[in-house]
């Protein structure tokens, strides 16, 4: 596998027993069967409790049964996962990311006993709620609402474009508190059982096929005090939770592009065309170079990310650099892998692209390129640009 400044000559024992771990896993239950799930539209569900005995979900946090695991090792799974699809690596993300480290965060012990647990084994399936059919980039202007009644919240409105939702337990909805007379966002813990709640899947995706994607919708939907984040009020909330994301889609889309990689290198070494092997041609020499050097620089900086994290240095515009740049990376490299492949590189038998067209979700949810691009800008400036 591509690592050509030999950074995982650094791992410690720990680190490198979840790399391999991860990467065995992939390679004998997700890539034999990954490109008829894509072109099906599904995503293998029977693996998802398999994943959680694994703890692959949320092994970076401590306690309730997680293995508080290092932000690298944390890094290379995201990695590896992504390897074998951006689907793959989204379900773990959102899990661990997007619902159970707002649980853990901002939750009550009892919120936490109730839910960490059988997240962590994929006994449940969590989904986050923040994206309205109105407002995806702008989520501050949230029409999704909750009004105190007695000692229950009543929640009514829509959220769009949510991983796992048609195959939740329990959905982290994300809604302003008329109760409150700032109206402030809060965290919401909704069983998806309950009366009022629908969630719809979204089919005919031409992206990010094997992962199920649905809405969330809440009509008069009754929850209880004790199922709101007490630890949290306003945008904080689900902005730290998208920097948790976005930390592993850093990571993650290295993954994807080293597999493009690896599966184009290894055809123009096989590939004979005008007598011999087409890697033999400066053009395809000079493709897979900047394949190499590229992946390398995204390597490298997602690396540097997990050491600031850990250290407790991390900016979420230091994430937002790394979200920005190396899922552009991984969105060209795959290009040119899919062209190093020829016609052939259009088939499911290939992985190429399949991860370049699962990247353009990625390149738009969880901050679009631009957004970063603004949150970057006004860093360096001072000056918001999207206000």
């Amino acid at each position: 596998m591509l690592d050509y400044f030999g950074l995982e000559g650094d791992l410690d024992e720990e680190e490198r027993m979840v790399r391999d771990t991860a990467r065995e896993f992939v390679d004998n239950r997700i890539k034999p069967d990954i490109g008829e799930h894509w072109i099906e539209g599904t995503f293998p569900k029977d693996i998802i409790t398999e994943m959680g005995e694994l703890g692959f979900y949320a092994p970076n946090l401590d306690g309730y049964g997680l293995p508080n695991l290092s932000e690298t090792a944390y890094g290379l799974l995201m990695q590896e996962l992504e390897a074998g699809d951006s689907g793959l690596r989204s379900m773990a993300s959102v899990q661990g990311a997007l619902v159970m480290y707002p649980i853990y965060s901002y939750g009550s012990d009892e919120q936490k006993e109730k839910y960490l647990w059988d997240l962590g084994t994929g006994e449940k399936v969590g989904c986050f709620g923040l994206t309205e059919p109105a407002h995806g980039s702008n989520p501050t202007a949230m029409e999704t609402y909750a009004e105190k009644e007695g000692d229950e919240y009543v929640l009514n409105g829509s959220k769009t474009w949510i991983t796992n939702s048609p195959i939740s337990d329990v959905a982290v909805v994300w809604a302003r508190d008329r109760s409150d007379e700032e109206t402030p966002v809060r965290g919401f813990l909704v069983d998806t059982d309950k009366r009022g709640v629908t969630t719809n899947k979204i089919d005919e995706k031409l992206s990010l096929r094997a992962s199920i994607t649905g809405e969330i919708g809440l009509n008069d939907v009754r929850v209880n005090e004790d199922d709101v984040l007490p630890g949290v009020k306003g945008m904080k909330g689900p902005l730290s939770c998208l920097t948790q994301a976005r930390y592993g889609i850093a990571w993650g889309v290295v993954g994807a592009a080293r597999d493009a990689f690896e599966t184009a290198r290894q055809y123009a070494k096989d590939r004979e065309q005008f007598g011999g092997p087409i890697g033999r041609f400066q053009l395809q020499q000079e493709k897979l170079a900047e394949m190499a050097t590229q992946i390398t620089l995204a390597q490298l900086l997602a690396y540097r990310l997990a050491d600031l994290k850990e250290r407790g240095d991390m900016r979420p515009q230091h994430v937002s650099m790394a979200k920005r740049n190396n899922v552009r990376m991984a969105r060209d490299q795959s290009r040119i892998a899919r062209e190093i492949l020829g016609g052939n590189g259009i088939t499911a038998d290939y992985s190429p692209m399949r991860h370049m067209a699962n990247i353009e979700t990625v390149y738009t949810y969880e901050g679009t390129h631009d957004i970063h691009t603004l949150i970057l800008g006004e860093d360096l400036t001072g000056i918001a640009a999207y206000q």
